[in-house]
């Protein structure tokens, strides 16, 4: 006993078309979902950015709890190198300047002469110059 199932003819350029087996209730066959559109490698990379700048947060977040330490250590780093090579950049505009550097150096020399006088020759002042030492350090570490 042959079955003999015919199928209908199916109009390709007509998207309502369906293919059915004749006699066959296809109320209770599954159905598939319509078929997509191919994507082009320019909208499979643009989905694939949109997916990891909508994740960045997340991963910032979790590079953040990881490496806080590490981080911050190197932006210390990096502010004191970017400060140090200005202040060295200032101070080489200020020495180019004519008459100043010389007058910045008997300045320096004033004064150093003045500290070794004041505080480092008798042993009474260099004491003095310790407590002095020993409450600044109190007051800027709160001891």
């Amino acid at each position: 006993m042959a079955l003999k199932q015919e199928f209908n003819s199916v109009d390709v350029a007509s998207s309502t078309s369906t293919v059915a087996l004749e006699g066959v209730d296809t109320q209770n066959l599954p159905k598939l979902p319509p078929a997509r559109e191919p994507k082009t490698q320019w909208q499979q990379i643009n989905r694939q950015i949109s997916q990891f700048l909508d994740q960045l947060p997340d991963y910032l977040n979790q590079f953040w709890v990881a490496y806080k330490l590490p981080v911050i250590t190197l932006g210390l780093v990096l502010a004191a190198t970017v400060t140090l090579k200005v202040v060295l950049t200032v101070l080489n505009a200020i020495n180019d300047l004519p008459l100043l550097e010389p007058t910045l150096q008997l300045i320096g020399i004033i004064y150093s002469t003045w500290f070794v006088l004041r505080y480092l020759l008798q042993s009474s002042t260099r004491q003095e110059l310790w407590a002095e030492l020993r409450t600044f350090k109190a007051k800027t570490l709160g001891e």
